[in-house]
């Protein structure tokens, strides 16, 4: 009998240092300040009395969103929206608590399980490191975050030698959600400083889209030479908001009788807001739906219907969005025109979304199309997306600037640390082509400034291929060729840009169907998503020349023919740089008359 109740002991002892060790592991897996009580019903709350400047929160980008409440003092101060790990950490990103740091702070956590990976990865620093660990597809001279998710192009504007690009922003994850205003300047084009978020959500909603503007006149009361933001604010229904900076775009004061702009339609978006000469008043061209309408204003704070656009005009198979209404000079001429820029989503020529236009007059109420029956893109390629200009850019010129992905696949790119980037920048203008004006747009002079090191070759004609072994010694991926064609009697002009591994891009151009095409369907990177490997093709109008100058910064190509008449831009994710090209053809022989290769350095 007693040697049964030692056992028992014995074994009491053993459970006992067993379950203790075990509490201890857990207690010792997560930050020492850090509390963690869940509440049942996948529902837990963090206490953090003392907190660091940045509570880490891991990310495992396949799961489902948590709903995070941030609370101080008994008040809500922030929600999020983050995909918090429940088997593996993808990456991390920081929650920025530093001006809470003499209060303590609770997160109310919801819609994930008490036995989630994430509760003993949840860390505390003061720091958080943005270096670069993504170097294959991390563009060199492309705007693209430090970290987090990033989509439309949003409020540029240029005030005293600064371009402002604000952008739709996730700092909690590299999906869309969680939608701020990221914010960056740059003075060259080139170069980008990336600044602290400019406008965070607040009890209206999300931050949605928009445009912004240099208040000169002071006409909203704000002060003179206020930068005044316009945006979305998504909430239960989506509403214009403004806010206003008086210290050149480093914060941002929301204005108090939010919203300014309402409609009880559940797709209203994207303001843009321009100075318009001729009535000396502010006019706002906003989607509405599958329309724009336009709006005046002479305080920026009230506005009056003037008209829609769009009724059976363009395409339509998707959510109208992101719009833009800028005056064109037409080349070789003293006139000029109204252009009208739609982006659409889907109901792109390729799948997904992509940037539609159209030329006409506006008289500061209506705008009217030319050609009311006629499609016009402004880029054939799959990624260049929510296209719109700078305000107020210097010396008159109409400086556009685009997402540089499509909703088709964006979310699932081959990324982690960030997702997607900025197009360059490219300078627009109009020219006239068979009685019909087009949008011609070329990569803005600043670029020329990338140029290093370069490689001309001699003339040579393409019987059947022609290959060159090696483009550039030590290729980190960004480099630009301009490259001319003169047609014998080919039937196709073509070429491909390659790298060892057999990864390919594949261009050529077909005299007998007009078109030019590029192929990506052997790139790299492609099992990611069962749409991204595509062929792209523009209409061209048949010649025997044809020129190019071709930008490739690591994860991207943008094509530009004929001196910018037509456009094709495309994400590209291969193993290794492409560093070589072959020249093909088909049905007859052509020449290369000129070829130049440029490595492209900062």
């Amino acid at each position: 009998m007693k040697r049964k109740n030692n056992f028992k002991r014995i074994v009491a002892s053993i459970f006992f240092y067993i379950g203790a060790f075990s509490l201890l592991t857990m207690a010792c897996a997560t930050e020492p300040q850090i509390k963690v009580q869940h509440l049942g019903n996948e529902q837990s709350m963090i206490q953090i009395p003392n907190p660091k400047k940045y509570i880490l929160l891991p990310i495992e980008d396949s799961m489902g969103d948590s709903k995070i409440t941030v609370i101080v003092d008994n008040q809500e101060v922030q929600t999020l929206f983050v995909r918090l790990a429940r088997e593996k950490v993808d990456y991390v990103v920081p929650l920025d608590v530093s001006m809470y740091q003499d209060k303590g702070v609770a997160l109310n956590i919801s819609s994930i399980e008490d036995s989630a990976l994430c509760w003993r990865e949840i860390k505390m620093t003061d720091s958080f490191d943005i270096t670069n660990r993504e170097t294959d597809y991390r563009p060199l001279f492309h705007f693209s975050p430090n970290y987090g998710w990033m989509n439309d192009p949003n409020g540029m504007v240029y005030k005293e030698g600064e371009y402002h690009l604000f952008y739709q922003y996730n700092p909690y994850g590299s999906t869309w959600g969680n939608m701020h205003w990221g914010h960056a300047v740059t003075r060259d084009l080139i170069n980008w400083e990336q600044l602290p978020v400019a406008i965070a959500p607040d009890i209206l909603g999300a931050i949605f889209s928009g445009s912004a503007v240099v208040d000169f006149n002071n006409s909203a009361g704000f002060g003179k030479d206020a930068i005044i933001a316009f945006y979305t604010s998504a909430g239960e229904r989506q509403t214009q908001s403004i806010a206003y900076s008086l210290d050149n775009g480093r914060t941002f004061s929301k204005y108090s009788m939010n919203p300014v702009l309402t409609a009880d339609i559940p797709d209203f978006r994207d303001p843009k807001v321009f100075w318009h000469e001729e009535t000396n008043r502010w006019i706002m061209i906003i989607a509405s739906g599958q329309v724009m309408d336009i709006f005046s204003s002479k305080n920026l704070k009230e506005w009056t219907f003037e008209s829609s656009f769009g009724e059976g005009q363009g395409v339509h198979d998707g959510v109208w969005e992101c719009p833009d209404l800028i005056k064109l000079p037409i080349e070789g001429t003293n006139k000029s025109k109204w252009v009208l820029i739609c982006n659409i989503n889907p109901g792109g020529p390729f799948g997904g979304s992509a940037t539609q236009y159209f030329v006409g007059d506006f008289d500061g109420k209506v705008f009217t199309n030319d050609s009311p029956k006629e499609v016009k893109w402004m880029d054939y390629g799959r990624d260049h997306y929510a296209t719109v200009t700078w305000s107020n850019a210097p010396d008159n010129r109409h400086i556009a600037i685009a997402w540089m992905s499509n909703w088709d696949y964006a979310n699932v790119v081959p990324t982690n640390q960030f997702r997607n980037a900025m197009s360059v920048t490219r300078d627009l203008r109009l020219f006239e082509k068979e009685g019909a004006i087009y949008l011609k747009s070329t990569p803005s002079p600043e670029l020329l400034a990338l140029r290093s090191e370069s490689r001309q070759l001699d003339s040579f004609d393409v019987n059947m291929d022609y290959n060159i072994d090696a483009l550039l010694d030590n290729n980190q991926g960004s480099f630009e060729i301009e490259v001319e064609f003169e047609n014998n009697d080919a039937e196709i002009i073509g070429f491909r840009l390659f790298n060892e591994l057999g990864e390919e891009v594949n261009c050529f151009y077909s005299l007998i169907d007009n078109e030019f095409s590029m192929s990506r369907s052997k790139s790299g990177k492609i099992d990611f998503s069962d749409k991204f490997a595509s062929v792209t093709t523009t209409p061209l109008v048949n010649k025997d020349s044809l020129s190019l100058r071709i930008i490739v910064d690591k994860a991207s190509i943008e094509l530009f023919g004929n001196e910018g008449e037509f456009a094709m831009t495309n994400t590209v994710f291969p193993n290794k740089p492409y560093n070589r090209i072959n020249f093909y053809t088909k049905g007859g022989t052509y020449s290369v008359s000129s070829f130049i290769i440029y490595k492209l350095a900062k």
